[in-house]
């Protein structure tokens, strides 16, 4: 196998709101938010669903690797609910092999809510349900051990057993990559961040704001600095700006799409991920890779949703 992701298992349901409705709720434009169930169901009450799909950060790039003709799996807790079974399908239509049985949980699948304003934006109320227990056991080491890279979410790091899962999969990886996923997730989890980052990760994702705020930089330089002193392959969006890749002294660009129809910015850094690892793993150069990833978030932010059909 090309690659295994392992990542929070949850059922995106989108919504298109106005900006009132992020006042009134007290949210974060571009930011995600997790709540319980009950405030969860009560935020949904009043809005019109534009669509359900099997989602999760990394879940996402893992499909869009299986899209591009990748030998991929993917390990995510669900419970077996509607939306677990709903979850499983989801990915088996798009030739993901999906390392995890099932079985009746006491909290149900995790859901979140994708609220995109009039300016493409999206932000999100996560309910983890149980894709937040999960735990060592939960982990597949032989499909861990069969895939050349594995590939891991910010999004499922937390204290107790899923860091647990965490060590045990990057223990038996033959090559780490994750994503830092949202600033949220590294200002939660800094110390653990920047220990993963510099000693156990082959390769990091972070968009600008989330690797600025890991290594306390002022100025953008400071981040190249910090990347080429670790020697580990850092890559870097950065809107329209573009995106970059340190690796040790060698700095790489590629510049943004231009004239896109924006329509919905949900999945655009997991589809990167994605379109560049297709380009690691395919052993194209890292101008290619970048150029693979700018193609890929390109297309899915002019959709409505995290995946290409």
């Amino acid at each position: 196998m090309k690659i295994l992701g392992i990542g929070n298992a949850i059922v995106d349901v989108i919504c298109k709101v106005e900006e009132d409705y992020l006042r009134q709720n007290s949210l974060t434009k571009s930011t995600m938010k997790l709540v319980d169930e009950n405030e969860f169901k009560k935020l949904l009450s009043n809005l019109k669903i534009e669509q359900t799909i099997a989602g999760g950060s990394v879940a996402n790039s893992i499909v869009g690797l299986a899209q591009l003709g990748n030998e991929v799996g993917f390990i995510g807790k669900v419970s077996d609910d509607e939306l677990g079974a709903k979850y499983e399908e989801g990915l088996k239509k798009e030739h993901v092999k999906y390392f995890y049985s099932k079985k009746r949980e006491t909290i149900p699948t995790g859901t979140c809510l994708i609220l995109i304003t009039p300016d493409s934006e999206r932000t999100m109320i996560t309910f983890l349900g149980t894709a937040g227990k999960i735990n060592k056991d939960d982990i597949d080491i032989d499909a861990v051990k069969r895939s050349e890279i594995l590939f891991l979410e910010g999004y499922l790091w937390d204290k107790g057993d899923p860091q647990k899962a965490f060590e045990k999969a990057i223990d038996g990886a033959n090559k780490v990559a994750m994503s830092l996923s949202d600033l949220f997730c590294v200002e939660r989890h800094k110390p653990h961040f920047l220990r993963l980052v510099k000693s156990k990760l082959d390769i990091t994702f972070a968009n600008e704001q989330e690797i600025m705020a890991l290594t306390d930089a002022k100025k953008f330089e400071e981040v190249i600095e910090f990347a080429k002193k670790i020697k580990k392959l850092v890559i870097i969006t950065r809107g329209e700006k573009g995106s970059i890749a340190i690796n040790s002294e060698e700095v790489t660009e590629c510049t943004a799409k231009k004239n896109l129809s924006v329509k919905d910015l949900t999945g655009a850094g997991d589809l990167f991920a994605g379109g560049f690892l297709h380009g690691y793993l395919n052993k194209k150069t890292i101008k290619e890779s970048l150029n693979k990833g700018t193609e890929m978030s390109s297309k899915v932010i002019q959709i409505i949703g995290a995946r290409i059909s």
